[in-house]
C-alpha cells in the first residue's frame, strides 16, 4: 500500500530562504565574517584581549571550536578533546577524525569565511609551511611560548610544535612468529602481505615519515628520500606491502600484523589492544631513527578565532602537554616541564627509553622530501 504525503507548500519565506542557499553554493555554510572582524581575531596573545579571563568570556561565547582529522586514539586527543569541552563551555567538532594532514589543509584553504572552516590546525611541518605559504596562519604566541625551544617555533608565531615521537614498528606477536626490528627485516620473505603504513604518504605525516625513515636504513639523508621509495618498491615487489591503511581496526582483525608508524601510536594501540588479546610489540628500527613533531597553528580565517586560541593556551598548558605524555608521546614543553616539576611522572616513566641519536629533519628537507615522494609514490608501489 502506498502511502499518501500531505503536499508541502512553498512559502514565501522558505522562498527566500531557498534563494539564498542557491545564492551560497548548494552545500556550503553561510558566510561567517563576525569572527573574523572581531578583536579575537587579531590578537597575538591572550594580552591582546586582556588575558585569559578575557579569551575564556569571548571563546565560550563563541561556543564553538571546529578541528580536523584528530583521531581520539591518536597521541590521546580522545582525552584533550573531552578534556577541553569539560572546562570550557564550548563544543569541539572533530570533522573526519580518520582524516589526513591534507585534508586538514584542504578544509582550511577552501571554507574561507564559512563557518565550518576550520579553527585550529594539527598538521605535520611540511603541510603547515604550506598553509603559511597560502597564509593561512595567524600568529599568536601561547602563555607557554618562552618554554618551547627556539629550534621547535616560528620566530613569527605563526606555528609551534606540539608533540612528537619517533617513527616504530608495531607487530601483532601472536600472528607473527618473529616480530621485526629493523627495515631491514621487513624485506624478509616470512613478512609477506603483513606490512603496512598509517595512510597515504602523498597526504599523510605519518605515512611520509615512514618513507622517510626508510630512506635512511637504506644508505639515503634527509636530503635525499629516493631511497625509501626504492626500499617501498622493493617492499611491493616482494610481495610483504600492504595497500591497506593500518588502524586499530584493521589491527585487531589481523589485516595489518605489521605496521610503521609513530612509535605512540603503536604503544597506544597496544595499551588498547591488550585486553581484546592482541600481543601489539614496539621496536623503534636503529637503521631509520627517524623523529618529529606535529604542530598547532591558528587558522588566520578562523570562523571562532577566539575558541582557536584557547584551544592552543589549553592544549600548550602543563594540563594539555600532560595528556600529551599519558597518550606517549613527548610534547613540545617536555623540558620546561621536567625542569619545574609540572610533567606526570608516572606518564612520562611510561615512554620506553630510545637507544640513539635520531635524525630530525628542518621544514625545509621535510618538505623536500614531501616533494620526491608526492612525486614518486605511485610509479614505487604501482
Amino acid at each position: 500500500m502506498k502511502a499518501h504525503h500531505p503536499r508541502r507548500v512553498l512559502t514565501a519565506a522558505a522562498l527566500v530562504g531557498l534563494t539564498a542557499l542557491v545564492a551560497t553554493g548548494c552545500g556550503s555554510a553561510p558566510d561567517n565574517v563576525g569572527g573574523q572582524n572581531s578583536k579575537a581575531a587579531k590578537a597575538e596573545s591572550a594580552a591582546d584581549l586582556g588575558g585569559m579571563e578575557k579569551l575564556v568570556a569571548a571563546a565560550e561565547k563563541e561556543g564553538k571550536l571546529n578541528v580536523y582529522a584528530l583521531a581520539p586514539d591518536w597521541a590521546n586527543y580522545g582525552e584533550m578533546i573531552a578534556a577541553f569541552e569539560k572546562k570550557y563551555a564550548i563544543e569541539v567538532n572533530n570533522e573526519d577524525p580518520g582524516g589526513s594532514s591534507q585534508g586538514a589543509l584542504n578544509a582550511a584553504a577552501k571554507r574561507k569565511g564559512q563557518a565550518r572552516a576550520v579553527d585550529a590546525l594539527d598538521l605535520g611541518a611540511s603541510y603547515m609551511q604550506d598553509a603559511k605559504k597560502q597564509g593561512l596562519l595567524a600568529p599568536y604566541r601561547v602563555a607557554g611560548w618562552d618554554g618551547i625551544p627556539d629550534t621547535q617555533k616560528q620566530p613569527d608565531a605563526s606555528f609551534m610544535n606540539n608533540y612528537g615521537g619517533y617513527i616504530s614498528i608495531g607487530c601483532d606477536a601472536k600472528a607473527v612468529k618473529n616480530c621485526p626490528e629493523t627495515f631491514k627485516d621487513l624485506l624478509k620473505p616470512e613478512y609477506r602481505n603483513k606490512v603496512a603504513l598509517n595512510g597515504d604518504p602523498t597526504e599523510s605525516s605519518s605515512a611520509l615519515a615512514a618513507v622517510v625513515a626508510a630512506s635512511l636504513a637504506s644508505g639515503g639523508s634527509l636530503d635525499d628520500a629516493q631511497p625509501g621509495l626504492d626500499f617501498f618498491q622493493e617492499l611491493k615487489k616482494k610481495g610483504n606491502f600492504v595497500p591497506a591503511k593500518s588502524t586499530l581496526a584493521t589491527i585487531q582483525q589481523g589485516e595489518t600484523p605489521i605496521s610503521i608508524d609513530w612509535d605512540y601510536l603503536n604503544l597506544g594501540y597496544g595499551e588498547k589492544l591488550k585486553p581484546k588479546g592482541v600481543d601489539w610489540q614496539v621496536a623503534v628500527p636503529a637503521d631509520g631513527l627517524y623523529s618529529r613533531y606535529y604542530n598547532q597553528g591558528v587558522n588566520k580565517h578562523a570562523p571562532h578565532p577566539a575558541a582557536a586560541r584557547l584551544w592552543l593556551e589549553f592544549v600548550y598548558s602543563p594540563e594539555g602537554q600532560n595528556i600529551w605524555l599519558k597518550g606517549f608521546s613527548r610534547p613540545a614543553l617536555l623540558d620546561a616541564m621536567k625542569e619545574d616539576g609540572t610533567a606526570d611522572k608516572a606518564a612520562l616513566a611510561a615512554i620506553p627509553e630510545v637507544d640513539g641519536v635520531p635524525e630530525e629533519p628542518t621544514v625545509e628537507q621535510e618538505a623536500k622530501a614531501k616533494e620526491t615522494v608526492v612525486q614518486g609514490w605511485g610509479k614505487a608501489v604501482s
